[in-house]
């Protein structure tokens, strides 16, 4: 029984993005139930009751799905030929050029999984326990060049056929209504789909394959022939889909309306709304038409996963308050600063001592007991570190509030859902039944799987970089008119993003030259993105007490941070492009190891790199001055700033304060009034990291870090 649920699960995952059985599923009315009109999952009931080999489930649900797929292909190309036709005439429907754009490499795309398909087909239908196929997945993989080729080329394949659509009602026609055939022992000839959605699918199916692999390799004895050739196989697909662009959106076929109309996943993600005083974390799905936000409902072990739907907004009603009429809202109260420090170092000692534990063969129990506290304290600090509000409206009844870490973020939230507003949208109301039929398919159609947590992530998946990056922006250029502008910078941090720097606000320009160093501390991080802002003086619209962002992005893009390049004494310079402008910076990176190594220091003036001791003495105290001077500056001016430690100064400030109170100067006073609140946080965090040794001492450390890992969660 167990082993027909695995199969029947792995069967639904498969087969999870098949519009045939989606909408089958749809008609019966039970969306999160393999339904009795698939005929294949009903065959495969049947079989796994006689109790065939996991391995063999796995190749026959995929050989379905490789069918449908095929299928699909065939449907795309099959209106290629007569527009070539009638592209030389002297009425042509499209263009030679523009057919080129929009098939671009489905041809070779088709011709790849039809040998595969031909080849595979009879060694499952004639199977036996030592048949090998992990070559013919092997190949298939090797000529994923084929698939980037048309990755790259995707939007402009489909922007190309939208264009082709408004102005020509021909191909309007054809590209609204095209006919898949349905697979061999299916009840339908043919469902119809729109020539968006077969575009998406030579996308969706490197991830397809991936997954099978994964669990082809499960159940392949390791010393079974095809286990390296699975393996290799595995290894080339991940390099792939990590490889490919990722701005490209998700559009998988929803659900039908009962109009007729397909609906279709823009985007979704976990985000935390503020709700009846407290923090939720929540499922927020994006649909083209409605907006929709869930929470995933516990069931009991062995059903399917559903979601439960708190509440949605038809986007034709849905409104965004400006910074006025977000005045009335709640004041959203940010979380302590210090108890979200204290949350990242249980985390950084739970996970110190998972790997010790990984290290001395500890029972897999054990492991299992540390991660699960590991991801509660994750979890919390996921709920309680976002500051930032986004809020949305329902023009016809209530608002709600989401917290957000990230600017980066919120933006892309707002842009992909006022992009979709352009369009002629009606405002409607969904039934119980429309209601549980679109909630059903979420669980299905979602691209975020996984709760954002680094507890979450694969024992091989990149742990990203700890230490210290630094960062120069110099400038940038593309501006249309003169603005006041500055950048800020974010990382991903314990498996968030967060705002690291900021710079000064370059004046009535378009050319600004910063040319500003920053020290981004990263904590597994392996992204950077760089915002672009115009800066707001109204001051009516300022409200630092909401932690609102008036300013307006003029442009934000991101980066990997890939160690091979980062990794290096030398500053490595880059350009990224964002809405036709481009900002010029440059990166090195310190790992946490070079950073934290003190080595003692025969120095005896100044005060850093100094012991502590000799500096108190010198100076009659049992706090040194720079501590007092810098925490009393941080008091009076500093408190209603959000993330005084946390933001980095800029490095030049830095070390000009640095230098005066290493010299005693007399313009300390002085220069603090003057200076950047960060900065001066920075030159306090500086003296502590450039003490000979740390205050809390190497003697004492480990029992510190024992200490917090058993301290119990409030």
């Amino acid at each position: 029984m167990e082993e027909e649920e695995e199969a029947i699960g792995f069967l639904d995952k498969v087969l999870e993005d098949e519009d045939v059985f989606l909408l089958e599923e749809c008609e019966l009315g039970t969306p999160t139930s393999p339904g009795s009109g698939s005929p294949f999952l009903v065959a495969v009931k049947v079989e796994a009751g006689k109790g065939l080999e996991m391995r063999k489930l796995v190749l026959s649900g995929f050989l379905a799905s490789e069918e449908i797929y095929i299928n699909q292909l065939e449907a795309l190309l099959l209106p290629m030929k007569p527009l070539k036709a009638t592209a030389t005439t002297s009425q042509p429907v499209l263009t030679i050029q523009q057919i080129e754009t929009i098939f671009y490499k489905i041809q070779d795309i088709y011709e790849i999984h039809k040998e595969f398909y031909d080849n595979l087909c009879p060694k499952v239908q004639q199977w036996d326990s030592q048949v090998t196929m992990g070559h013919l997945f092997q190949k298939l993989a090797s000529q994923l060049g084929v698939y980037k080729a048309f990755v790259d080329n995707y939007k402009v394949a489909l922007e190309t056929a939208e264009k082709c659509s408004q102005s020509n009602n021909q191909f309007q026609k054809i590209s609204e209504e095209l006919k898949v055939k349905g697979p061999k022992d299916s009840k339908d000839s043919h469902t119809s789909v729109t020539m968006e959605a077969l575009l998406y699918k030579p996308i969706d199916r490197v991830t397809r394959s991936t997954l099978v692999l994964h669990d082809l390799l499960k159940h392949t004895p390791v010393d079974h022939p095809d286990y390296p050739l699975l393996q290799d196989a595995l290894r080339i697909s991940q390099n792939f889909l990590s490889s490919i662009n990722e701005d490209i959106d998700p559009r998988r076929t929803a659900v039908t309306t009962p109009k007729g109309e397909t609906r279709q996943l823009v985007k979704d993600g976990f985000l935390v709304e503020v709700s009846e005083g407290s923090r939720k974390l929540r499922h927020v799905f994006l649909f083209t038409d409605v907006l929709l936000c869930a929470k995933l409902k516990k069931t009991s072990v062995g059903k399917h996963q559903q979601y439960d739907c708190k509440w949605y907004i038809p986007l034709a009603d849905l409104v965004f308050p400006s910074p006025e009429e977000s005045e009335a809202s709640p004041h959203v109260h940010p979380f302590p600063d210090h108890e979200l420090e204290d949350m990242k170092m249980k985390i950084s000692a739970l996970k110190s001592e998972i790997q010790k534990e990984k290290a001395n063969k500890a029972q897999s129990r054990a492991i299992e007991r540390l991660k699960k506290k590991m991801f509660e304290n994750e979890f919390l600090l996921l709920l309680n570190s976002p500051t930032i509000p986004f809020r949305i409206h329902n023009r016809n009844g209530k608002s709600y509030v989401f917290l957000l870490s990230s600017d980066y973020e919120r933006s892309e939230w707002r842009e992909a859902i006022q992009k979709l507003q352009k369009k002629d949208l009606q405002a409607f109301v969904l039934s119980s039944v429309e209601l549980q039929v679109l909630t059903g398919s979420c669980f299905k159609l979602r691209t975020v799987h996984n709760i954002p947590v680094t507890s979450n992530k694969d024992d091989d998946e990149s742990p990203g970089l700890y230490g210290f990056l630094h960062v120069i922006v110099h400038s940038a250029k593309g501006f249309k008119q003169s603005a006041n502008l500055y950048c800020t910078l974010e990382v991903d941090s314990f498996g968030y993003f967060v705002s690291k720097a900021k710079t000064r606000v370059f004046r009535d320009t378009t050319e600004p030259k910063w040319d500003e160093e920053f020290e981004i501390e990263l904590e597994g991080s392996q992204s950077l993105r760089i915002l672009c802002y115009e800066k707001c003086y109204d001051k009516t619209k300022v409200n630092k007490d909401n932690n609102e962002i008036v300013d307006k992005i003029m442009g934000k893009g991101q980066i990997q941070l890939d160690p091979q390049t980062v990794e290096t004494k030398n500053w490595h310079t880059d350009v990224i492009e964002m809405n036709g402008i481009k900002v010029e910076f440059s990166m090195k990176f310190t790992s946490r190891d070079m950073s934290l190594k003190r080595t003692p220091s025969k120095k005896q003036t100044g005060v850093f790199g100094v012991k502590i001791s000799v500096v108190t003495k010198r100076e009659r105290s049992k706090v040194p001055y720079i501590v007092r001077q810098c925490v009393e500056e941080v008091e009076k001016r500093g408190i209603e700033e959000v993330g005084i430690y946390r933001i980095s100064g800029v490095a030049t400030d830095i070390q000009a304060l640095k230098a005066v109170f290493d010299a005693n100067n007399k313009d300390i006073l002085l220069m603090l009034s003057d200076m950047d609140i960060n900065a001066i946080a920075g030159t306090l965090k500086l003296y502590f990291r450039e003490l000979p040794e740390p205050l809390l001492t190497d003697r004492l450390y480990p029992a510190f870090m024992e200490g917090i890992g058993e301290a119990p969660r409030t």
